[in-house]
């Protein structure tokens, strides 16, 4: 079974910056798309990031550009989200997800990490 780890996440004020990290085990990834997901009480699962691993392509909720970069580490089986100008509105739980193939929609990704929480304050 694929395990799928989040880090990295915690209190942090408006505008501020923190770096999530998630660690993967249990098979190769070469042929996965690695995503980041967050949701937030009372909201539904909502897409920020992808990148495919063997290319290395990546994918952005619109919302995301410019503020959030997603990178790989394919020695350390390792996938970033480095959040910058964090907003109040960022605040939500964190998940990392792979899946064959990219995708959007998180019916579609089968191995989920536990989250980790990110808050921003006002």
């Amino acid at each position: 079974q694929v395990q799928l780890v989040e880090s990295g996440g915690g209190l942090v004020q408006a505008g501020g910056s923190l770096r999530l990290s998630c660690a993967a085990s249990g098979r190769s990834f070469s042929a996965y798309t690695m995503a980041w997901f967050r949701q937030a009480p009372g909201k539904e699962r909502e897409f920020v990031a992808s990148i495919r691993w063997s290319s290395g392509n990546m994918d952005y909720a619109e919302s995301m550009k410019g503020r959030f970069t997603i990178a790989r580490d394919n020695t350390e089986n390792t996938i970033s989200l480095q959040m910058n100008n964090l907003k109040p509105e960022d605040t939500a739980v964190y998940y990392c997800a792979a899946r064959l193939f990219g995708s959007r929609n998180p019916k579609d990704y089968g191995y989920w990490g536990q989250g980790t929480q990110v808050t921003v304050s006002s």
